[in-house]
């Protein structure tokens, strides 16, 4: 750790060489300026820990080198120790109007300036780490909103590819959403990982063919077997980042089936991880909504008792009961 920086500003070279004797030895880095305004100067280039500010000085004033201290942006939270002979309350109290944050009364006692320069020191320095620490804080969340910003650039991006499911990915993320809060998921982080899967679920089919991806008729068996690598290379293109790894869950696994019969692994029940269960009920009710190139959008009433029939087979029971609740709620609101 290195040592905290002291300015002494004193216009007295007795006064300067007795603090410096004072403190020698004492793990500080001392720096001195012989009147107010080399003070101001050195206080800006060095930004020092802690200032001790003699009160009396010609020219500029310690009173008045506070204040212009408490001026400068960079410096406002810099402690100042005014050093002086004047002990009467009228004195302090244009001190602590200045800025000054403590007294030292001259002639200095030895003990006193080391206790009071440690506790100073100490504050100063958790100061500082905090404000180190909401600032990382604060970098971390720039990041974060940067990331996410970045997720939904290359989700509506894909949609686009594509005017006939253009906001896709939208809607099937604020469903999986409410799925997930009805289900009783409430972790944030757990939630942040649902969203960005579900926005890059799709993410795999930059790898599929046009012809294949948007032919206006059935996919043969050769054709869907192109189709059913999507998943697979969603992983592959996303998993080497290391901030969506613990989002892939929806990309890799939304074409699983609750009865094991789905791709690309054919994992079974729960072995499905429970984010993708709760993305494939969004997915297949608003493709069912949706118009698409091998068949025309289907009506509300049928796309439910789609999703009914699949409960048990392609579709996590218990998800959709929690779906159903979901739309029922959403067109007869109490």
């Amino acid at each position: 750790m290195t040592q905290p920086c002291l300015l002494i500003i004193d216009d007295e070279p007795i006064a300067r060489h007795s603090l410096e004797a004072l403190l020698t030895g004492e793990g500080y880095q001392l720096n001195f300026a012989v009147d107010g305004l080399e003070g101001m100067q050195k206080a800006i280039e060095l930004h020092p820990d802690v200032i001790l500010l003699d009160v009396m000085m010609p020219t500029v004033d310690g009173y008045e080198v506070c204040h212009r201290l408490r001026s400068e942006p960079s410096l406002t939270e810099i402690p100042i120790l005014l050093l002086t002979a004047l002990d009467d309350r009228e004195s302090r109290l244009k001190g602590l109007e200045a800025g000054a944050d403590d007294f030292l009364s001259k002639p200095i006692d030895r003990l006193e300036l080391r206790t009071r320069l440690r506790t100073i020191t100490r504050l100063d320095r958790f100061r500082k780490l905090n404000q180190e620490r909401l600032r990382i804080v604060q970098t971390l969340g720039e990041l974060q909103r940067a990331y996410d910003e970045t997720i939904e650039g290359w989700s509506r991006a894909l949609d686009l590819r594509d005017k006939e499911t253009e906001g896709h990915s939208r809607r099937v993320t604020e469903m999986t959403l409410s799925i997930a809060h009805a289900f009783g998921i409430d972790n944030e982080e757990e939630l942040v990982y649902i969203r960005r899967g579900a926005l890059l679920h799709d993410m795999g089919k930059l790898g599929i063919p046009d012809a294949i991806l948007y032919k206006p008729a059935a996919l043969s068996e050769e054709e869907m077997e192109i189709m059913r690598k999507h998943p697979t290379y969603a992983y592959e293109m996303l998993s080497p980042i290391a901030y969506l790894r613990p989002s892939l869950d929806i990309p890799y696994c939304h074409h699983e089936k609750w009865d094991g019969s789905g791709y690309p692994r054919g994992l079974r029940g729960e072995e499905i991880p429970l984010a993708a269960r709760l993305f494939t009920v969004s997915d297949i009710w608003d493709a069912l909504l949706s118009d698409r190139p091998y068949r025309l959008k289907w009506s509300k009433e049928k796309a439910f008792e789609h999703i009914l029939a699949l409960a048990g087979t392609d579709l996590d029971p218990r998800v959709v009961k929690v779906f159903i609740k979901i739309i029922a709620w959403e067109e007869h609101p109490a």
